[in-house]
């Protein structure tokens, strides 16, 4: 069985983020593989485990990305891809081409994602994906049983469980839950170091600047407002409701 994996690298969201001029600087920021690509990561192992063959982790980014896909490759993963997009403005839509471009050269029998990006949680490209590939589509899995060429999955639906039959190969993302990801052991570390680890551009692929030129634009990007102080309410019950009021009408203007 040939698994694929898409991976993405994003800032760890526990630590200071710092915006300078509608970006995040990266200055101090610390980069880890996506969360939910972990569940992705952890499933493909299992299930290469328990029917053969190989998995393969691809990412779209940077050269910093690589910290990410030796990280799954210390996991376990047998192989890492990353497709180069230093000079490119990346949104969904061109990470999604660029891996179909990858992945239509390639024999899969499945491919697994996060079920979105801790950092933009668009969600967009395994569904974008896809539909490139022509491949079922199922997200949000928590349960994911294979035999032969039809896989059963369960799904969170908004809180409500769904269960589905899906023919292979097809593309399914991870939602929490679904098992309970790895960590990289030492030798797990050192093994890395010697896994085949490909470096592909967009020309190689194929593609033209042009042709994964990003669809979407970033016009703005800012920090919530800091949270005030709260404030207690004196006097009694009464007193208190009609304080209440006051500040929902008068600061608060919900009133």
């Amino acid at each position: 069985m040939n698994i694929f994996v898409l991976l993405k690298q994003t800032f760890d969201t526990e630590e200071r983020i710092v915006i300078q001029n509608g970006e995040i600087s990266d200055d101090g920021v610390k980069y880890v593989m996506n969360p939910y690509d972990e569940y992705a990561v952890e499933e493909a192992l299992l299930q290469r485990d328990r029917h053969g063959g190989t998995v393969t982790v691809v990412s779209v980014g940077p050269d910093r990305t690589a910290e990410a896909l030796r990280t799954a490759l210390a996991m376990g993963a047998d192989e890492a891809v990353l497709i180069q997009s230093d000079g490119l403005e990346t949104d969904e839509y061109t990470v999604s081409r660029l891996l179909a471009a990858y992945l239509e050269k390639q024999s899969y029998d499945l491919i697994l994602g996060g079920n979105f990006s801790v950092d933009s949680g668009g969600g967009q490209v395994a569904v974008r994906l896809a539909r490139l590939l022509d491949l079922p589509h199922t997200s949000s899995i928590t349960k994911l049983a294979i035999d032969g060429q039809k896989a059963a999955v369960e799904r969170d639906a908004e809180g409500d469980m769904e269960s589905l039959e899906v023919a292979l190969p097809a593309v399914f993302t991870a939602q929490q839950g679904l098992n309970e990801p790895r960590y990289p052991s030492l030798p797990g570390i050192m093994k890395a170091k010697k896994k085949p680890f490909h470096q592909v551009t967009p020309a190689e692929l194929g593609l033209e600047n042009a042709d994964v030129a990003s669809k979407t634009q970033r016009v703005s990007l800012s920090l919530p407002p800091k949270r005030e102080a709260g404030r207690i309410l004196q006097g009694d019950y009464a007193q208190q409701a009609a304080e209440l009021v006051n500040l929902l009408r008068n600061e608060a203007k919900l009133v």
